[in-house]
């Protein structure tokens, strides 16, 4: 068996309208020290969206989606994140706040491949 590594990881939410609190899950961020490996994957599903708030910014919230792409992407994307380590960035994009995007709770678990695990939590809790 291959060597597993801790990761976290926290769901980015949709609050279309911050009020009411409803939300749905538009993506997923993941970080694993050991691996220096910070990522995001993002699926905005427009029709929650919609049903949530039919008035939504939806063009807003994929900006505020690619915003957090930057980040987690690193360099010039990340704008004054740039020059920060995979663990400030993530600990940066998981602090609460109240916006349309809000990151959730932090979760654990152990995995040999972090890339693998990000997609495999988009399929499972996103999309």
């Amino acid at each position: 068996m291959s060597e597993r590594d801790v990761f976290e990881y926290a769901l980015l939410r949709v609050v279309p309208r911050v009020e009411r609190g409803e939300c749905f899950n538009a993506g997923v961020l993941v970080y694993c020290r050991a691996k220096s490996f910070v990522a995001v994957r993002t699926h905005l599903d427009e029709s929650k969206l919609r049903a949530l708030d039919p008035e939504a910014d939806v063009a807003g919230v994929r900006a505020a989606l690619r915003a957090v792409e930057g980040v987690c992407a690193g360099g010039k994307a990340a704008g004054q994140a740039a020059r920060d380590d995979a663990g400030r960035r993530f600990r940066w994009l998981i602090a609460p706040r109240s916006t349309v995007v809000q990151p959730g709770p932090v979760h654990t678990g152990l995995t040999a491949d972090p890339e693998a695990e990000t997609q495999r939590l988009l399929q499972l809790l996103v999309r």
